[in-house]
């Protein structure tokens, strides 16, 4: 059974966020992608701390599809260094599971 995953990408707006998803999905890089808007982000950004209002995606896939996904987002992203990460699927509802596989590639 394939190994899934759950990856975060943070963009710069709900109307980037919208993009990357719908590029994910029509791709079948995705089976299912979570937009929150209004999401407060602090980091370290050229030497100093940063701060920036972006939206969060939070993405349900196959790990064997991540560098693919990860290729994706980058074509389609304005930041230069765009965060994509991802967790691990420990365990899950088998049905759900299985429909994560059958929507993706």
């Amino acid at each position: 059974m394939p190994m899934y995953i759950v990856a975060l990408v943070t963009a710069s707006s709900k109307e980037e966020a919208d993009k990357i998803a719908q590029g994910l999905l029509e791709d079948k890089l995705a089976a299912c992608v979570n937009i929150i808007p209004g999401v407060e982000s602090y980091f370290w950004w050229q030497d100093k701390i940063d701060r920036a209002k972006e939206a969060l995606l939070v993405i349900k896939t196959k790990k064997e599809l991540f560098n693919k996904l990860v290729g994706k987002v980058k074509s389609l992203h304005s930041y230069s260094v765009p965060e994509i990460i991802s967790l691990p699927i420990i365990s899950g509802n088998k049905d759900y599971l299985k429909w994560i596989n059958d929507s993706t590639r």
